[in-house]
């Protein structure tokens, strides 16, 4: 961080992160749900193999299973069994060999495996036509895993393949920590829901479904209590209610001393706030505390700042909060296609898009107006930019881009 924001009294963006992860209390709770429910929730205690994978040696290949003296005097083979997979031959008789197929154990007896390709077939009959060496397209029992090891760490998200790693062993049923339970709701008389007529002043509510999507792709249950009414009553109220059925309570816009804005003192009355100013734009006030000991987020209300401090405060805080150790979105490096020649004193996340460059090179552009108020750049962009404190970037400088891809999970 800067001279100039240090002397604002801004945080940095690792400061706040910091300061958020070390409040992120784990979710208790835990559940076990079968494999096929099991996509995208949070291990919550380590998973070990029962058994080898493979639990036998079985062929790489369709081919021949021989043993390999048997072929020193290039004679001619007879095929003595066929071995399909999910079926088990008899031992290997000397000057033999046995048809076999693509994950199909070895027999006794046998220590290679030869490619169909590389043999002459004539009638029962097999001429090996390249040399074999002991082990030659055969998969060893506990290749892949071994009895006793451990195949998935407690906090682990689960992907796919991670279910396919633990149908790979036999697990059917798996315990994660139970989905977090999140309130969300806005406040202001000047918000009106999609599908009404705007009155004189009022603007339709974007945030309420930008951040309710958001925390349905974490698989958050969301409780969405809506716009309440700009009172300070209404507001204690849904805050009550949230806190006694939530994890978090999240909010965007609000949080401020306008005579209109009763988010903060509702939240001081039921608990605790702490306004940061983070020296990031968009989005630089975030407020952080709790109502009955539920934690509370409140958001900037400008809908890029609303997105923008979401990817980069929330959904790490919600992690954390489920186990997940590794929080933060993986950041790549790519070239730029633009100049930016008015760096100010805060970190930027510019919205921006790959695209093809000269050359065939992929280059990165942004979306021409950034703008806080502007959610269109969002739906054009596929990632940020990450625009240092005081840093001019030049078209074909190095820089660091954050697919959202990697913040929408």
């Amino acid at each position: 961080m800067n001279e100039k924001a240090r002397g604002q009294g801004l945080l940095s963006v690792e400061q706040a992160l910091e300061a958020l992860l070390t409040r992120a209390e784990p979710i208790g709770d835990r559940e076990e749900v079968a494999l096929d429910e099991a996509l995208g929730r949070v291990l919550a205690e380590g998973q070990a193999s029962p058994l080898d994978v493979p639990p036998h040696d079985n062929s790489a290949m369709d081919g021949y299973a021989v043993r390999c003296a048997d072929l020193d005097g290039g004679g001619a083979l007879r095929v003595g069994q066929r071995i399909p997979a999910g079926s088990q031959g008899a031992p290997l008789e000397p000057g033999t060999c046995a048809r076999i197929f693509t994950g199909a154990p070895i027999p006794p007896g046998a220590d290679a495996v030869v490619m169909q390709e590389h043999c002459r077939v004539a009638g029962d009959r097999v001429t090996v036509e390249q040399p074999a060496r002991p082990g030659q397209h055969v998969r060893r029992a506990g290749e892949d895993i071994t009895a006793g090891a451990e195949i998935l760490a407690p906090g682990t998200r689960l992907r796919p393949q991670e279910l396919g790693l633990a149908a790979s062993v036999g697990l059917a049923r798996l315990p994660v920590v139970r989905r977090p339970r999140v309130a969300l709701f806005s406040t202001g008389d000047e918000l009106a829901a999609p599908g009404t007529a705007l009155g004189p002043g009022q603007i339709y509510n974007s945030n309420r479904y930008t951040l309710a999507g958001l925390l349905r792709n974490l698989g958050c249950v969301v409780l969405d209590l809506g716009a309440v009414e700009d009172t300070l009553e209404a507001t204690r109220g849904v805050l009550r209610r949230a806190a006694g059925e939530c994890d978090l309570i999240l909010t965007s816009g609000g949080v401020s001393v306008g005579e209109e804005d009763h988010v903060k003192a509702a939240v001081e009355s039921l608990g605790r706030l702490e306004l940061w100013r983070i020296a990031v734009k968009p989005g630089k006030p975030l407020a952080f505390g709790a109502v009955d000991g539920t934690p509370f987020m409140g958001l900037p209300g400008n809908p890029v700042s609303s997105f923008a401090t979401f990817c980069l405060f929330t959904r790490p805080f919600l992690l954390r909060r489920l186990g997940v150790q590794a929080v933060m979105p993986r950041v790549v490096g790519a070239e730029s296609g633009f100049d930016w020649t008015r760096p100010g004193d805060r970190r930027e996340y510019l919205r921006a898009r790959l695209e093809p460059g000269a050359e065939g090179r992929t280059v990165v552009t942004l979306y021409p107006n950034q703008g806080s108020g502007v959610l269109t750049s969002t739906s054009w962009a596929d990632g940020f930019v990450i625009a240092p404190e005081g840093r001019v970037i030049r078209r074909g400088d190095p820089v660091s881009y954050i697919p959202f891809a990697e913040l929408m999970s």
